[in-house]
């Protein structure tokens, strides 16, 4: 396994990162996620990376159970906080009062005393800035937070903070954007941003939530037991799920063939690329996938093959920075 440093820290991590968003708490069982879990300590990830509001924050719990006896210096453990966590007015968002009962509701569920990062998992403009970063501070001065980052964030916003946390003395070191191959909108704004105020990206869909393993096809229905046949999970897909954008897709088959490596490697290999993208977050509800997915650690695409991805994907590109993930 591959590591890189994480903004202008001295943070290593894993160049794949584990992340537990659709699988753990809901898609699959815990003896499944714990088996996931193991093959990614197995071929040397450290990196794990869930959030309060995943599974309605069964997610958390899962993977304190899953990490349970590890050495804990030897992982590095990032979660995030935003959305509703429960039914009261000041159960969401990144007011003082949520960020702090979150943070400890967190650590409590992870079975850690702190995390290595603690992110804002969307940019919340009912609350002072000020406030916000002054809670964070805060919890790295407490112990509970080690360093600090946001996801989905402008490059505005990304600025704004990062000129704060300077005042305050604290470390800003990443944003958590989607980012793959069909998916690039942090090249034009959020990239030269993060770059400037030394931020690195952690990315998340890298395989454009499994559209980039080849295998939905054009003119055919999803598999039924695959993410883009599940009645709900599958909703958030289907802006990829176009028979244009599959047929582009099967374009990269014989790309990746002649590299020796499949399509879903080469999606991730092709995020790292990207000299400001610190991890690739994989998801897995299979240990299989885990093993293959990591074998994109370290792989380096030519400037000729970069063209011809380019080339094969065409239009379906989505570029607009405009188009920061909100929802």
């Amino acid at each position: 396994m591959q590591t890189r440093r994480l903004g202008r820290s001295g943070l290593t991590i894993s160049e794949i990162a584990y992340g537990n968003w659709l699988t753990h708490g809901s898609q699959v069982e815990e003896d499944a996620a714990h088996a996931c879990v193991r093959a990614a300590l197995d071929v040397g990830i450290t990196t794990f990376d869930t959030a309060d509001v995943y599974a309605g924050t069964k997610a958390e719990s899962v993977l304190g159970r899953a990490l349970a006896g590890q050495r804990r210096e030897g992982l590095e453990i990032f979660t995030k906080v935003y959305w509703p966590t429960g039914p009261g007015a000041n159960d969401r968002g990144l007011s003082r009062k949520h960020i702090v009962e979150s943070c400890n509701a967190s650590l409590q569920r992870l079975q850690t005393d702190y995390v290595d990062l603690y992110q804002a998992h969307r940019y919340d403009s009912s609350v002072p800035l000020e406030e916000t970063m002054t809670a964070f501070a805060d919890l790295v001065r407490q112990g509970k937070v080690l360093y600090l980052g946001v996801s989905e964030w402008r490059a505005e916003e990304i600025a704004a903070a990062a000129e704060l946390a300077r005042e305050l003395k604290v470390q800003l070191i990443s944003n958590q954007p989607q980012y793959s191959m069909l998916w690039r909108v942090i090249e034009a704004e959020v990239v030269p941003t993060s770059e400037q105020e030394g931020l690195s990206q952690i990315v998340w869909s890298p395989l454009a939530q499994g559209v980039l393993t080849g295998k939905y096809l054009p003119g055919q229905q999803p598999p039924v037991d695959s993410r883009g046949g599940h009645a709900t999970v599958g909703g958030s897909m289907k802006n990829y799920l176009t028979d244009d954008v599959l047929t582009r897709v099967q374009q990269l088959r014989p790309i990746a063939d002649e590299l020796g490596l499949s399509m879903a490697q080469l999606a991730v290999a092709w995020v790292l690329q990207n000299k400001n993208v610190a991890a690739a977050i994989i998801g897995a509800s299979r240990p299989e996938q885990v093993h293959d997915n990591v074998k994109a650690a370290g792989v380096e695409l030519p400037a000729e093959v970069m063209a011809r991805i380019d080339e094969a994907l065409g239009d379906v590109v989505e570029r607009d920075p405009a188009k920061t993930s909100r929802g």
